[in-house]
């Protein structure tokens, strides 16, 4: 759906398991373990974390644990150093898990005059190049608290369930974003309060809760199965097979969605 006069859209898309096949906290664990930020067994234990909110597992005191367990790993670690590992590593750990179907739609709403924001629970300095990389136009994702270049410890914002939500209606009274009319896309029942915020959401690769969610509330489903290199895709003219297919998919949905609400 192209922008109307005077109300922008944009859409959100969330990162792990929606962008990339993977979590970026993982992708990155092989440098940040040689460049001596975390061990064997902050590997481990991330692991697990991540594993448990992709099942769905993780209630509220789990949610906290992780919350905890993110603040305890971070502390002291040197930001800039972080940045500057994800940047070198960037393409070699991020490159060959990127759906091929998340970068047509960006490139399509892009086309479409939307703005691409990508919303994660992961630190802004693993989001940010990530997303440069990607062409998003703005990112939200968890900040943590630094003083004197290092992390304390403390977590300023924790971009996680509702908090994403709250976040996106901030950036869109910020921005002119129309809600109505704006995009989500995210894989994680916890991401259910992201998806419900805007006009249009849609539950990628959901499991079997995420997929009857999806169906009470209206939203599209949609299947990312195609990891590729993205280096070569950076500016290409998008592939059209790949094309076809996600584009048809979303705007298939929406002509069913519009049926729908007409007989409502």
């Amino acid at each position: 759906m192209p922008s109307r006069a005077g109300r922008r859209v944009a859409a959100f898309f969330d990162l792990d398991k929606t962008i990339i096949a993977t979590s970026s906290a993982a992708a990155f664990s092989k440098p940040f373990f040689a460049g001596g930020l975390i061990t064997r067994g902050d590997v481990l234990r991330s692991a697990y974390a991540h594993f448990l909110f992709h099942v769905g597992s993780a209630d509220a005191a789990q949610t906290e644990r992780m919350r905890q367990h993110l603040s305890e790993l971070s502390t002291g670690w040197d930001s800039a150093q972080v940045r500057r590992i994800v940047t070198e590593t960037l393409h070699e750990h991020i490159d060959p898990v990127v759906y091929a179907e998340a970068v047509e739609l960006i490139a399509q709403h892009h086309a479409q005059g939307h703005d691409v924001v990508v919303v994660s629970a992961s630190g802004t300095e693993l989001v940010e190049p990530i997303a440069a990389m990607l062409g998003a136009d703005h990112v939200v994702a968890t900040r943590m608290e630094v003083v004197d270049g290092r992390f304390t410890g403390q977590i300023d914002f924790y971009a996680y369930g509702e908090n994403k939500a709250s976040a996106m209606r901030e950036i869109a009274a910020a921005r002119g974003y129309d809600l109505d009319l704006c995009y989500a896309y995210s894989d994680s029942m916890t991401d259910a309060p992201m998806l419900a915020a805007v006009g249009h959401g849609f539950a990628v690769n959901p499991d079997r809760a995420l997929r009857r969610l999806a169906v009470e509330n209206g939203w599209g489903v949609l299947a990312f199965s195609r990891p590729v290199a993205l280096r070569p895709r950076l500016r290409p003219v998008p592939t059209v097979a790949v094309s076809v297919l996600v584009v048809g998919a979303v705007a298939g949905w929406l002509v069913w969605r519009a049926a729908r609400r007409r007989r409502e």
